[in-house]
């Protein structure tokens, strides 16, 4: 299984980024798939889960600025990024697994098995 991460980039404050993970090797039919984020000197953080079935979570900090969207035939999960904030800079990496997480199991990468290389998005002031 590979998780490929795009997207980042440098943005201004307000500005817009839509992120993509593409999964070889890993059906998104089923199971959970992420989006976590690591800012220095700070610890990761969730930001956004799917699960098949189990809809979506946010973060509070994005709740109605990101949305996380999958194109199961293309086999890619998004990450829709707006009205987006200098605290939002930060290395975005995607995560997977193929069980069907419960909303807090989303929070922590551990209960994903499949991580991809991270994404730099940074957002200027």
């Amino acid at each position: 299984v590979q998780l490929q991460a795009s997207g980042g980039g440098l943005v201004q404050t307000g500005g817009s980024l839509r992120l993509s993970c593409a999964a070889s090797g890993f059906t998104l039919d089923y199971g959970s798939i992420a989006w976590f984020r690591q800012a220095p000197g700070k610890e990761r953080e969730a930001v956004s889960c799917t699960r098949s079935g189990r809809g979506t979570v946010y973060a509070d900090a994005v709740k109605g600025r990101f949305t996380i969207s999958r194109d199961n035939a293309k086999s890619t999960v998004y990450l829709q990024m707006d009205s987006l904030k200098p605290e939002d800079t930060a290395v975005y990496y995607c995560a997977a697994t193929r069980r069907n997480l419960i909303s807090s199991s989303c929070h922590s990468m551990t209960n994903f098995d499949y991580r991809g290389q991270g994404t730099q998005v940074t957002v200027s002031s």
